[in-house]
């Protein structure tokens, strides 16, 4: 029996049981080895009305779609439309942050691998027609600059809805069809779209997230995040299958199954180089590409990334070595823990690739020094309190701007150490789970500059 012969057993017999054990209501996977895909689906799509989860099911991909918007810049990159070490400003005149000196020098390259240096949450809804986009550009003219462009790792949505604009304006059509006819069309995705019109068209999964009673998780009251950050992770939906596609072109050298040349051998490669690394936060892999997270796994190279919209969670893997594949799109519950237990499965079995553990805290150490990490960190979602009480460390989170209206302040929740400055905390975006905070930086007095999570957020007050 063939080593992708055996995942599908093991699929067959536990996807279902584990998916249950950690309130996952619905999912579907597609994974690829051997040259073959096997898929398998279990739960439902919603909980509301039980329709049941198939492997044609489609699910919001989130911020998976980054990958997409980087490959739709290549694909201008390969026709010399653009040039990644040109400023922003060469292609969109009117890009416009609060830093004017940062804004006329900011790089295409350094949007694609997230050192832009600026604020990276702008989730203005400017409404659902095709000019969604080019309406969030102007709201971009007051955000604050974190650090100067190329500094240093800082995740930002609004830095993809840059560059998903500039294909726009070089392309002259909205960035959903963009995907439609230069992406989704070429690769023959069937089952694949933009947003809640296309979605509708299929079986489509609605996000479930946990009540404030505690329990099983509930469906969400809105489906969808805003269109004017589509290119950032938004909108764009599909199956497992889908998904696997898109990544086998991406491992055949731009070369889509139907043996359509959708992007060059030259700009896959250069996306999967390591542009800068990435803060130890566990989940968010050790270094970032263009588009591209490098996951710095022992045994192999595993590129890939994952995506998170209301109350759904999807994640990619791929082993460049191996030639394996897998993608898992959930609708809720602990998907990190139920993606946890895939992967580890999946990458040791197919690839001979050995997944880290998750965040946890490690009850041995007692770091001293606590006061550097004491003070407020701010950015435009969210503000975090840390502080300190009879030698532990604890933070407070409130949301802020749209974000006030979706989420509740999280309490005081205690930040309990990992490895050296990053400490780990439970908070509800990771149910059963924890998220990595690590402090980084000096802000000149001794205390840390930025309290990072993937997103540096910056201190504002002792």
């Amino acid at each position: 029996m063939s080593k992708i012969s055996e995942i599908d057993t093991w699929l067959r017999e536990n996807f279902s049981v584990l998916l249950d054990r950690h309130q996952v209501p619905g999912a579907a996977i597609a994974v690829f080895a051997d040259g073959e895909v096997v898929e398998h689906a279990a739960g439902v799509v919603n909980t509301s009305t039980g329709v049941e989860s198939t492997t044609d099911s489609v699910f919001q991909i989130g911020s998976i779609t980054k990958i997409w918007t980087i490959t739709l810049i290549m694909q201008l990159v390969d026709e010399g439309l653009v040039a990644l070490d040109r400023p922003v400003r060469d292609y969109l005149p009117e890009f416009r942050i609060a830093d004017e000196r940062a804004a006329a020098t900011i790089t295409v390259r350094q949007l694609a691998c997230h050192t832009g240096g600026f604020e990276g949450d702008v989730f203005a809804d400017t409404g659902t027609g095709e000019d969604a986009v080019v309406k969030l550009i102007p709201l971009l003219s007051d955000v604050p600059q974190l650090f100067p462009p190329g500094e240093r790792f800082s995740y930002s949505n609004a830095g993809y809805c840059v560059l998903g604009r500039i294909v726009e304006v070089l392309r002259g059509q909205c960035w959903d069809d963009c995907v439609r006819e230069r992406l989704i069309g070429p690769l023959g995705l069937t089952h694949a779209g933009c947003g809640a019109e296309d979605a509708i068209r299929y079986r489509a999964a609605v996000g479930h997230t946990p009540p404030e009673s505690g329990g099983e998780p509930v469906p969400t009251k809105v489906w969808s995040l805003a269109r004017s950050n589509s290119p950032a992770g938004a909108t764009l939906v599909m199956r497992p299958r889908d998904l696997l596609t898109f990544a086998r072109m991406h491992l055949n050298d731009g070369k889509a199954d139907n043996g359509t040349q959708v992007l060059s051998p030259e700009s896959v490669r250069a996306m999967r180089e390591r542009q800068v690394a990435v803060p130890e936060l566990g989940v968010m892999g050790a270094h970032w590409g263009l588009g591209w997270v490098d996951f710095g796994w022992q045994g192999g190279t595993v590129v890939g990334h994952d995506g998170g919209t209301i109350g759904q969670s999807a994640f990619l893997r791929v082993a460049l070595e191996s030639n394996v594949a897998f993608a898992l799109l959930t609708n809720g519950g602990a998907t990190l823990k139920a993606y946890h237990e895939v992967a580890t499965k999946l990458m040791r079995e197919l690839a001979g690739i050995t997944v880290p553990p998750l965040p946890a805290p490690d009850p041995a150490l007692a770091p001293a020094g606590l006061s550097r990490y004491v003070g407020e960190y701010s950015s435009m979602v969210v503000s975090t309190v840390v502080t300190t009480e009879g030698g532990r460390l604890w933070m407070r989170r409130t949301p802020k701007g749209a974000f006030a209206e979706l989420d509740e302040p999280s309490g005081t929740v205690e930040l309990l150490p990992w490895h050296g400055e990053t400490f780990v905390a439970v908070v509800p975006e990771l149910p059963g789970a924890y998220l990595a905070h690590q402090f980084v930086g000096d802000d000149g007095t001794g205390r840390a500059r930025f309290l990072h999570t993937g997103r540096a957020d910056r201190r504002v007050s002792q």
